[in-house]
């Protein structure tokens, strides 16, 4: 999946063979491995990590997959800004491609506060650097819930429900990529 000059690659493994100490015996063990661009992941990966686990099991109708385990593995190529949003739609695109059966789609989109307090949706690292604060907000495809949040720095209550909006809109332009890119997957079978 490629946002801007932001790329991950992603790759889903399941559902399968659990190992006996992950065993769930209602439903799938999800579980999401980031893999940074170049290194060991750090703490801050880990909560990636977190997150896109979170997110994905959400999304998931894991009760149909019990005693297994489903991967989710997403592999860093590039970060230009917006990393966590491209890897919960990379995440999202895998699991449809997959076929394991799904509540509902995700879509993840990034901002920023800038120091003057403008609002800029998927900023660039170089923007990134001079912000105030960053959000990432995950929605659902059925009613547009905020399914996960992620935020650095500081900003007001008032900043943060019109990011959440502003982000909200900008989501539905992710949800008709997915609908392309389906139609596009269905006409080549």
């Amino acid at each position: 999946f490629i946002a801007g000059d932001t790329a991950v690659v992603t790759a889903v493994f399941g559902p399968v063979e659990v190992k006996p100490q992950r065993i769930l015996i209602d439903k799938a063990c999800v579980e999401a491995l980031y893999r940074p661009k170049s290194g060991l992941p750090c703490v801050h990966d880990r909560m990636h990590e977190s997150l896109l686990r979170n997110t994905c099991e959400t999304s998931l109708l894991a009760t149909l997959h019990p005693r297994t385990s489903i991967s989710i593995i997403i592999q860093e190529m590039q970060d230009s800004g917006g990393l966590l949003a491209c890897a919960v739609n990379s995440a999202c695109l895998a699991l449809m491609s997959s076929g394991i059966a799904m509540k509902f789609l995700v879509a993840a989109v990034s901002c920023m506060i800038s120091q003057e307090d403008k609002l800029l949706i998927d900023p660039t690292n170089k923007q990134l650097k001079d912000s105030k604060a960053s959000l990432t907000f995950v929605f659902d495809s059925v009613k547009k819930n905020t399914v996960a949040s992620h935020t650095t720095g500081s900003f007001t209550q008032i900043q943060y429900q019109e990011s959440l909006m502003k982000c909200r809109n900008a989501s539905d332009n992710i949800f008709s990529l997915y609908r392309d890119m389906v139609k596009k997957y269905a006409s080549r079978i």
